[in-house]
């Protein structure tokens, strides 16, 4: 079977909502067949199924499974269940993980974050990016010139209240992804991160102070604005195509110059 031949997917984790969900629709509205795995309450689902119906409606293939993609036990199964999700002529073209699943404490107090804390914000936010890929890969489910792709913040490099296993996990994630630039490279396939400015999703809210880092990020941004989900929607789109395939081991600002 030819590569021209084959049926594309991009495989969303997390693409239920914010920055996910925004970078899922782009996609479909640019001619992306889908796969979504979202974790979420039974209660949020009708609101969530309204949202994947106007995917739908761009004419994309679209499957949704909704499960907890940080679980091994979870990820294995659906691994396995995947070639009938793709047919027989699918494969997965970019992979992006956008699975925002962190503890917000402080490190003294009342209940200070504790180790179990750092391992399961850094399972969630960093090693799953490489769980799943390598899981991919050794089913030969990616296709050539495929594309990894994961979220990472400023938190990296800044301390912000209460962000310590975030911030962790960001790092480490962004080490892990250099590495799989390098180590997967063999297979065709390249690896980077997106590291959006700030962004007023629900995961963002919950930061601690979250209306003081709002203020401070459209102070220093040199648009004077948050940046919103299409912006960053739009810079995973652009790294879709296949004049980003030599984009490789990077992290790349969506911010509109905010870190600077």
């Amino acid at each position: 079977m030819t590569n021209q031949s084959l049926k594309h997917y991009a495989l969303i984790l997390g693409g239920s909502q914010g920055l996910g969900y925004a970078s899922a629709l782009k996609l479909a509205q640019n001619g992306w067949n889908l796969i979504i795995i979202h974790r979420d309450r039974r209660s949020d689902l009708p609101d969530i199924e309204a949202r994947f119906e106007t995917m739908k409606q761009c004419g994309i293939d679209l499957k949704t499974v909704n499960i907890d993609a940080t679980n091994s036990e979870k990820r294995k199964s659906f691994i396995d269940q995947l070639p009938e999700h793709l047919g027989e002529s699918g494969k997965i073209k970019l992979l992006l993980h956008s699975i925002a699943k962190g503890n917000l404490k402080a490190l003294t107090g009342d209940s200070p974050l504790n180790l179990t804390d750092l391992q399961i914000t850094a399972n969630a936010m960093a090693y799953s990016f490489y769980d799943w890929s390598k899981a991919i890969l050794e089913a030969d489910l990616f296709t050539e010139h495929s594309k990894l792709l994961a979220f990472t913040s400023e938190g990296n490099q800044r301390v912000w209240k209460h962000y310590a296993a975030v911030s962790v996990a960001k790092t480490s994630l962004e080490t892990l992804m250099k590495y799989m630039a390098v180590e997967f490279a063999e297979y065709g396939i390249t690896a980077n991160c997106i590291q959006s400015g700030m962004v007023e999703t629900q995961s963002f809210q919950m930061i601690p102070g979250y209306q003081e880092l709002k203020a401070a990020a459209v102070k220093r941004n040199p648009f004077k604005r948050l940046t919103t989900v299409e912006d960053v929607a739009d810079v995973v789109y652009l790294l879709s195509k296949k004049e980003a395939n030599w984009i490789n081991g990077s992290v790349i600002k969506a911010d509109g110059g905010e870190s600077l």
